[in-house]
């Protein structure tokens, strides 16, 4: 029975280039794996062409003599004879690292990838609100790791250098056979460093380096808000084995302000004012952030009523105006009463009962309300 062609198993044309062969194959290979069809023998007969296949096209010299001559370059007094995957291949010899590297971990042959970049770090700055609406700089003390001086870096004792590692053979990775494939993994016996260190340097016991404390100096650009953050390029963890270190992200908070409360450009706050100033009208002062205004109340104001200060609340970075700040009134009861306020104040209530509708309005409102409520 002859053999399906390679380049029809595949899929692909004749002219197909490595990349296009690679990503054929891992296609079929993801669909026909045995793992992923269990039980299933046709499934596991189109992985084993898939397979078969591949490792041919994608060896230049075989492909050469497969392009010339089929099949038939491989069967006896061919290429050698014997299975095209070469002497003491099998099933499970397949190194499948090149074609499933960017799912296990692998794929990077005859070198080490020891060198890593340093971790970001994150430091939750409190700042006042006057601070975010008018930009500050402040300084910051953050734990960190250093080089160590003492061995600069290289984890071993002074006067003493670390071998290579046997296990990995200073690549600092390992493969493990898993079933049908052949993962890459970090060696764990040096844990990637590709190198083993007889006598630890003391003072930080091998690992080339030591913790310490940094100051910082930070610029808080004014308009900043709660969540925003600030980046500090290469401040962040040390590199491993010379790699770049890590960024350092600075994100502000906003400590409670006494007056304000903020919404993103707006302010807002609470503006208690006395009942007679409600009922008759008058002016009073206030505070913002660039000073004192005055508000001029008219009569009749009730409580919840809301004055818009324009151009009062902050400028936030990424805009071009500020925002407003919003006065809620609340009209205050008057509280520790003498005895002449409150007869004055029975007073005035036996002369507001008697047009109590044109008074309170609301109220009356409110009980024509409550009426029909019980009245359905």
């Amino acid at each position: 029975m002859s053999k399906k062609d390679y380049y029809e198993t595949l899929g692909v044309n004749r002219d197909a280039s490595d990349d296009d062969l690679k990503k054929a194959y891992r296609k079929m290979a993801m669909k026909y794996h045995p793992d992923r069809n269990p039980d299933n023998p046709k499934a596991e007969a189109h992985f084993k062409e898939a397979k078969e296949a591949y490792e041919t096209l994608s060896d230049g010299q075989k492909r050469a003599a497969y392009d010339q001559h089929g099949h038939a370059a491989f069967e006896a007094g061919g290429m050698g004879g014997g299975s095209p995957f070469g002497a003491g291949a099998g099933a499970q010899g397949f190194d499948f690292s090149d074609i499933f590297g960017d799912i296990f971990g692998g794929g990077q042959r005859g070198g080490r990838s020891s060198v890593q970049r340093g971790s970001d770090l994150r430091y939750n700055l409190e700042i006042t609100l006057e601070q975010a609406a008018r930009g500050t700089e402040t300084q910051i003390r953050i734990p960190t790791q250093a080089e160590c001086e003492t061995c600069t870096g290289s984890g071993a004792k002074p006067g003493t250098t670390a071998s290579t590692c046997t296990t990995c053979s200073g690549h600092g990775q390992v493969r493990v056979q898993q079933g049908f494939f052949s993962v890459q993994q970090t060696c764990p016996r040096c844990h990637g460093t590709g190198k083993m260190i007889a006598s630890p340097c003391k003072s930080c016991n091998g690992q080339g380096r030591i913790k310490k404390h940094k100051t910082l100096s930070v610029k808080i650009p004014a308009g900043v808000d709660t969540d925003d953050r600030i980046r500090l390029s290469g401040e962040g963890e040390l590199g491993v084995n010379g790699g770049p270190p890590g960024d350092l992200y600075v994100v502000v908070q906003l400590k409670s302000h006494a007056v304000f409360q903020r919404d993103h450009n707006d302010l807002h706050c609470e503006m208690p004012i006395s009942f007679s100033i409600a009922a008759l009208g008058g002016e009073i002062e206030i505070p913002t952030l660039d000073g004192v205004a005055t508000i001029k109340i008219p009569a009749e104001t009730q409580s919840g009523k809301i004055f818009r200060l324009r151009g009062k609340g902050i400028k936030g970075i990424r805009s071009a105006t500020h925002g407003d700040l919003h006065c809620h009134v609340i009209v205050e009861t008057p509280v520790n009463l003498t005895d002449k306020q409150k007869e004055l104040l029975r007073e005035f209530e036996a002369i507001n009962d008697k047009d109590n509708e044109r008074h309170n309005p609301r109220a009356k409102s409110w009980m024509n309300k409550v009426k029909d409520f019980f009245a359905e």
